[in-house]
């Protein structure tokens, strides 16, 4: 049974106009998004430091007056942030009850080798823990990525089936899992791959019971409104697309095709903002950035 809070959370999920704001980088990507914040790898001296720093530029988005609810009803965090306070709050609890923003955390460990044109997610240890941690933090869901190359039937069946495998022990901790089979916007068979995903991911649905709620993250895909019935279905409390390396432009733009489909940008999201700027400069170029996701996704 959900609690108030909890309740609360899901409508807002559920039928708030709106995006998700990925701001989950982990250890692998967090030097690449430093970097395009404009801060140089000789910046930090250890890991530490590194997240520190990363920490800030977040910290400076999510206390930013053009972050807020109105606009933004998730955010997805590393395990890192959720870890970490901003303004003397901890960030789920800043996120949701200063900002009204749903918090997610990313459990995966990031990607194993490739084999049979996909990677799977690597084993995520302690997860019992970890999905205890994050509701006594009041996270509402949780987010793990795989990664679909090309259009191999086997793999792709692996990916979908290793995602739903995990969904029933954190829907068990009280959690909403989001789904995140990624497809490369670079593959060659990115349409055929897209085409093998969507049923597969149906068909797992189909085992779903009554009140068991999950969400999907997918790559904006070749045909418009593809994933339409992925947006109908019943267990599904929304479907949110990545920006896979569009650019934040065609992103938006693929993104209006896609009727009931909201954004969940990273990249997209932060183009053009950096440590440099003052904030006056930051706040105008980050509300810039909020709006024109916030209209693509309104469609």
């Amino acid at each position: 049974m959900r609690t108030p809070g909890v309740d609360e959370q899901h409508r807002k999920m559920k039928t708030h106009p709106g995006f998700i704001a990925a701001l989950d980088q982990s250890g692998g990507s967090t030097p690449g998004a430093l970097r395009l914040y404009g801060i140089k790898d000789n910046a930090w001296s250890n890991e530490d430091e590194m997240f520190a720093l990363a920490h800030q530029m977040r910290t400076r988005i999510m206390t930013s007056p053009s972050f807020t609810g109105e606009r933004i009803i998730g955010a997805i965090l590393f395990e890192n942030t959720m870890d970490r306070n901003v303004e003397k709050r901890p960030t789920a609890d800043y996120l949701w009850n200063v900002k009204g923003i749903v918090p997610f955390l990313k459990i995966d460990k990031g990607l194993a080798a490739e084999k049979d044109g996909v990677q799977l997610m690597k084993p995520i240890p302690a997860l019992a823990p970890l999905l205890g941690k994050a509701k006594m933090n009041g996270i509402f869901g949780t987010k793990m990525r795989s990664l679909i190359k090309q259009a191999n039937p086997r793999g792709i069946q692996d990916i979908v089936s290793q995602q739903f495998d995990l969904v029933g022990h954190i829907i068990a901790a009280g959690l909403v899992p989001i789904i995140e089979p990624e497809v490369d916007i670079h593959s060659r068979e990115k349409a055929k791959a897209e085409q093998l995903l969507k049923a597969s991911i149906l068909e797992q649905l189909h085992h779903l019971r009554t009140g068991e709620s999950v969400m999907l993250k997918l790559t904006l895909p070749e045909q418009d409104d593809f994933y339409v019935e992925c947006v109908q279905n019943p267990n599904v409390v929304r479907v949110v697309a990545l920006s896979g390396g569009y650019g934040r432009e065609e992103a938006n733009d693929r993104l209006r095709r896609n009727h009931g489909i909201v954004a969940s940008f990273s990249r997209a999201l932060v183009e053009g903002l950096t440590a440099q700027q003052s904030d006056a400069e930051f706040n105008a170029m980050l509300d810039t950035c909020i709006q024109s996701i916030f209209d693509a996704s309104n469609t």
